[in-house]
């Protein structure tokens, strides 16, 4: 095995657990991802606490490296209940690429788990952390093996796309980003050729977006082109519109694997080898 993917958040913008979303879930960005003995986790949104549940009940030591695609809500908010974190012996390690200087990676952390928006602060964790600021766009070797690539996105605020290469296998993980209807940036482009798996947002349908338009996010036809043109192997659509439940989902599952078949569908508890 090369890299070994579970979805454990798949919906973007708010979680909507319920009894419409059971089949693709309602939790929000968390991506577990293994390359042999190490774990990388793409974004900390809700999924993070299940994934954090899951990874005590089996009496494992976490060690991984958490990279987040930006900060915004639904991209963090598992952080304060993620277990591990206030358990000793677990580390992790916290990577931001798109944060001004005079606002690193923990003052973001702190300022979210800080009076009067949470009741207990990052310093109540007792887990090894550490916060990594860093530049997209210059690589990284997070472990031996392991090469790690990066760019930034089309989303208010920045946001961070990532490539993930390991073993002759490549993971691209694109979310949060407005594909233009011209010319596809580039670097972005990159960041997903010839990928055996691209993730990539497709929150909204055609009828959708055209009212919101500069939101920072794609459609699953956005998807698919950005997909051909990447020649990517496998598209999984990613990062769901809170308003589209299972029954959505399935018609729009149906006519992305009609449009480019193979293309899936990412949902909560999916995993895939590569």
């Amino acid at each position: 095995m090369s890299i070994h993917v579970k979805f454990w958040g798949v919906r973007g913008s708010i979680a909507c657990p319920g009894a419409g979303t059971v089949r693709y879930g309602g939790n929000t960005p968390c991506l577990e991802v293994r390359c042999g003995e190490h774990t990388i986790i793409f974004d900390g949104g809700t999924g993070l606490r299940p994934y954090g549940v899951a990874v005590l009940k089996s009496g494992a030591i976490v060690d991984a490296d958490l990279f987040l695609s930006h900060c915004h809500l639904d991209h963090v908010a598992g952080l304060p209940f993620f277990a591990p974190l206030f358990a000793e012996r677990h580390s992790l390690r916290i990577w931001a690429g798109n944060l001004p200087p005079d606002l690193p990676l923990k003052t973001v952390l702190r300022t979210m788990m800080s009076p009067p928006l949470f009741p207990i602060d990052v310093e109540s964790f007792r887990a090894e952390i550490e916060y990594r600021d860093f530049q997209p766009g210059t690589p990284m070797q997070p472990h031996p093996g392991i090469v790690l690539k990066s760019a930034m996105l089309n989303h208010p605020g920045g946001a961070v796309g990532y490539r993930i290469e390991y073993r002759g296998k490549v993971l691209a993980y694109l979310t949060d980003t407005e594909l233009p209807s011209g010319a596809i940036d580039p670097r972005q482009l990159a960041l997903a050729a010839n990928a055996d798996l691209l993730v990539f947002d497709c929150t909204y349908t055609e009828s959708e977006i055209a009212s919101r338009r500069g939101w920072g996010h794609s459609t699953w036809q956005d998807g698919i082109r950005f997909a051909n043109e990447a020649k990517a192997r496998t598209l999984c659509m990613f990062h769901h519109d809170p308003g589209h439940d299972d029954d959505a989902m399935d018609k729009i599952a149906q006519q992305a694997a009609a449009a480019r078949p193979g293309t899936i569908v990412a949902r909560e508890g999916l995993a895939l080898d590569l």
